[in-house]
């Protein structure tokens, strides 16, 4: 079944990384959710593409999709698709956002895929099954210090309390390793994470097509994947570290105090 689902799931990236690559060149109008999260109607008609290429495919399965919401009926399997993350990045032309389309069986990712655009790299990942980028086996990176890592994060919309307890963690971890990155796509960075670019990645105010697919790269690439406070992390987590293993337990004894404090 796992192949099945695979084998959907790169063809609906693909498919759709066609139609956000032809419109990269064109003049872009993007909507407006509150004041910096754009929509473009790229977005809306890549997320139609996945939603059919499902339905046809699989149609007693259930979606949950960043634009549309929830569509189907109850199913032991659920898709959860991100048509376009990264969609600022795509409005500007900045060359990191990508699809994102996992496969959920009772809650648990069985299959995830995640292109990286304007790259065309095609990152996937099976339970059990290992992760690929662009075929060819990956695995996250050897480093065992936190003082020689490369890490990654994001930062949400909303300027409120969990963004500057960020703006802190960047400025701790800017200190504490070889340098912080911002892409502004947490699928990337997942894959990034995954395939050893980066050592470490972690994040606020994420949604489950965020990471539904991220998730299972970098668990089947080897990595370490769990809430910033440790806890197990599922899809519907707002919050996330997910790490080469060797550095998890060094980047929690930060992660951990700040978010205790959020909670008071």
């Amino acid at each position: 079944m796992n192949n099945d689902l695979l084998t959907l799931a790169k063809r609906a990236a693909r498919d759709t990384g066609k139609i956000i690559l032809a419109a990269l060149d064109r003049p872009r109008n993007p909507d407006f959710k509150g004041e910096t999260d754009l929509v473009t109607e790229t977005d809306r008609v890549a997320e139609e593409i996945i939603i059919s290429l499902i339905n046809n495919a699989f149609p007693d399965h259930a979606i949950l999709a960043e634009e549309s919401g929830a569509h189907g009926n109850q199913s032991e399997y659920q898709w959860v698709i991100d048509p376009l993350d990264g969609t600022t990045n795509f409005v500007h032309g900045y060359p990191s956002f990508a699809v994102s389309i996992a496969c959920l069986k009772n809650k648990i990712p069985e299959v995830a895929v995640v292109l990286e655009l304007p790259a065309n790299h095609l990152f996937t990942a099976t339970q059990g099954g290992g992760a690929f980028a662009d075929g060819i086996p990956i695995c996250v990176s050897k480093n065992t210090q936190l003082k020689r890592s490369l890490l990654v994060t994001g930062f949400g919309y909303e300027h409120g309390e969990k963004w500057e307890a960020n703006m802190s963690l960047f400025k701790l971890f800017t200190d504490k390793t070889q340098g912080v990155r911002r892409l502004g796509a947490a699928a990337v960075d997942l894959c990034h994470v995954a395939c050893g670019m980066v050592d470490g990645f972690w994040e606020f105010d994420l949604h489950p097509w965020d990471t539904a697919a991220g998730i299972l790269i970098v668990s089947e690439s080897g990595g370490q994947v769990s809430q910033m406070d440790g806890n197990q992390y599922n899809i519907h987590k707002n919050h996330i570290l997910a790490t080469n293993g060797e550095i998890h337990e060094e980047m929690l004894a930060f992660t951990k105090p700040v978010l205790e404090s959020l909670n008071g």
